[in-house]
């Protein structure tokens, strides 16, 4: 396919684009697995209790996922999309192996590191190549359907592996359908999915957004719009690093039961999820501005609301309500940075804002370990959410509500 022939829309690449989120959903369910059982995993396998012991694999998960990402965007100049989601795939495939084969928390740690760097391929491609494919119409909603396919895979991918541990009194067969996901993955890569250049030449050829000047230092902090997105893309992943790492901790320490606490850590990603098919629609008609900020605002109650209750329904309502404030910003993150970068520019921009997002795992999980050790997880959980009010609170503020309302020179 050359560019002058290349459509841009979800309808006009429908085949391509449901491959697409059919893959993401898979990437999404190989992390799932691990979300509500390798806290009991450390502790009945590995006799490990402290919360910084525990949370180390989330430390490694989180750099090198975050690393992944920025190396995505760089490689994609030399190596086209598609090249890059079959390598981040073929990481994935010695991750469930080395979990359930696992003598000494060393293989943990080198199962996540390999995890990341699937994460952050393989993701990072296949959210550029959705948004190859749709164009500028429409973003929201195709940024939407793929968060919601990979994060609704989360949640019941956790659900799954809690259930796995339970019914068969071993928790590391939650493990073994990993297997599965990464092999589905690197066939669908490698036999079916096409490559997205000839659509990023066509839209470079039309677009009137400009150049930045450096795109990692916009991205990071300069630049008006991307400066903030980029920020609460940190602070929401300390917020998941944090809900990954503690929550189970926390629910154990409150008596329940190994399937109480997989239905507990998967509603969060599942509202989370679903929530992202309307957030994502949301915001090609509504101010993406405005939705992030206020997504920052429900999420900070929301987390800060757990250190006060004990109540198993309670409880269940805050983290319905975390998941709907992620779903409100999550898509929104992603077409944020799309409509502030030329789509020649546009991965580079995407991998660095992933860089930090994902960073956010590890600043989350330092900071859960060591405040959860001196003063218990259920502060931790109250100071991230103080900070991310604080978040959207500074975004309100120096965001601009239309991103070219104004000349491009205004926007650093």
């Amino acid at each position: 396919m050359t560019y002058k022939s290349a459509q841009s829309g979800i309808k006009e690449n429908a085949g391509q684009f449901w491959l697409l989120m059919l893959i993401t959903g898979f990437i999404g369910a190989t992390v799932g697995l691990e979300r509500a059982v390798i806290p009991k995993f450390a502790e009945s396998v590995f006799g490990m209790n402290g919360h910084t012991a525990v949370l180390s694999f989330i430390v490694a998960f989180g750099l090198t996922k975050s690393v992944a990402n920025m190396l995505m965007g760089q490689l994609s100049s030399r190596y086209t999309r598609k090249q890059l989601l079959l390598v981040g795939w073929l990481f994935a495939l010695p991750v469930p192996w080395l979990l359930f084969y696992a003598t000494s928390w060393s293989w943990v740690i080198a199962a996540n590191l390999l995890l990341g760097l699937n994460q952050g391929i393989a993701w990072t491609s296949s959210i550029v190549m959705t948004i190859d494919l749709v164009g500028s119409k429409n973003r929201g909603l195709a940024m939407g359907i793929n968060e919601f396919s990979g994060y609704l895979a989360v949640g019941l991918a956790s659900f799954l592996a809690g259930y796995l541990a339970s019914s068969t009194g071993n928790v590391t067969y939650a493990f073994l359908p990993g297997i599965a996901f990464s092999l589905a993955g690197v066939a669908l890569t490698l036999f079916v999915i096409r490559d997205t250049h000839a659509h990023v030449q066509a839209e470079a050829a039309i677009s009137t957004v400009p150049l930045l000047s450096s795109v990692w230092k916009d991205t990071t902090w300069r630049h008006i719009n991307l400066g903030p997105v980029t920020m609460n893309g940190f602070v929401t992943k300390i917020n998941d690093g944090v809900l990954w790492g503690l929550l189970p901790i926390v629910l154990g320490s409150k008596g329940y039961s190994l399937v109480e606490i997989g239905f507990l850590a998967g509603v969060y990603p599942a509202v989370w999820g679903i929530g992202q098919l309307f957030t994502g629609r949301l915001g090609d008609s509504f101010s993406r501005k405005q939705l992030l900020c206020i997504g920052m605002l429900v999420q900070g109650v929301a987390i800060a609301g757990l250190f006060f209750t004990a109540s198993y329904s309670t409880m269940l309502l805050a983290l319905a309500a975390v998941g709907l404030g992620t779903a409100m910003v999550y898509p929104t993150f992603l077409t944020l940075v799309a409509d502030n970068t030329h789509p020649s520019q546009r991965s580079q921009s995407l991998g660095i804002f992933r860089f930090w997002r994902d960073f956010g795992y590890v600043g989350g999980a330092l900071a859960a370990g060591v405040i959860g050790d001196l003063f218990g997880a259920e502060v931790v959980l109250l100071g991230a959410g103080i900070l991310t009010i604080g978040a959207g609170v500074i975004s309100e503020v120096r965001m601009l509500r239309h991103p070219f309302a104004v000349p491009a020179k205004e926007l650093v």
